[in-house]
């Protein structure tokens, strides 16, 4: 049984996707506000969060940047902000999906069906490859010609994170919240620090790098 966290602040919309998901068969949990939403996405390992964006406490995009760089759940945005500019900001930080209000039940769950099985997938090859490098997300290790490589908890997630976003420019701001979590007292010069790391363990030439490319002056961009 799939299990799908809710988070949303209207009362009737919440009472109705709680109602019509759990007569579908998933286990359905709920949350109210933004701070209640994050923390019981991260306790209760949800397979797909269905995040509103305007709500009290952390809004939507908040959490989602939190969600990216602590969670491998699946997230529908769900919100009347639908203006191009925020679906388009939803999706690029990660969103699997965004439905605009007023919506359609059918359509909602079309949607919700088609992210649980496209994660489904993905799960089942349980392994992400790049040149020489395996990512195994089951066991959150890696390995660079069948040789484990050691990294810390923080490069493995910024080695996801960057991955799961291949082909996207990045900046190193950009790249602190998604994957150190927003609010991180850092600075840019720390993504500077652990890209260098990575170079230096998963590439061939690590002051010719194939994978994690410099964008001068912007950022970063992952390629495979």
């Amino acid at each position: 049984m799939s299990r799908i966290l809710i988070v949303e602040d209207d009362p009737s919309i919440l009472y109705g996707l709680k109602h019509n998901l759990s007569y579908e068969g998933y286990e359905v949990l709920t949350a109210r506000d933004g701070e209640e939403g994050l923390a019981m996405a991260l306790e209760h390992a949800p397979d797909v969060v269905i995040l509103d964006v305007m709500l009290p406490g952390k809004n939507g995009f908040e959490i989602l940047r939190e969600l990216r760089a602590r969670s491998q759940a699946g997230v529908v945005m769900l919100s009347a902000k639908d203006a191009e500019t925020d679906k388009v900001l939803g999706l690029d930080l990660g969103a699997d999906d965004y439905v605009a209000k007023p919506f359609g039940l059918p359509e909602l769950l079309a949607r919700l069906k088609a992210v649980l099985r496209r994660r489904s997938g993905a799960q089942g090859s349980r392994e992400l490859r790049f040149g020489e490098v395996a990512i195994h997300p089951d066991s959150q290790t890696v390995t660079r010609g069948g040789v484990p490589v050691e990294l810390t908890p923080q490069e493995y997630r910024l080695l996801t994170f960057l991955f799961a976003r291949e082909g996207k420019a990045l900046s190193r701001n950009a790249i602190l919240d998604g994957a150190w979590g927003v609010g991180y007292d850092g600075t840019t010069r720390t993504v500077d620090n652990f890209v260098r790391s990575l170079r230096v363990k998963l590439e061939a030439d690590p002051e010719a790098p194939r994978h994690f490319l410099t964008i001068r002056g912007f950022g970063y961009r992952f390629e495979r």
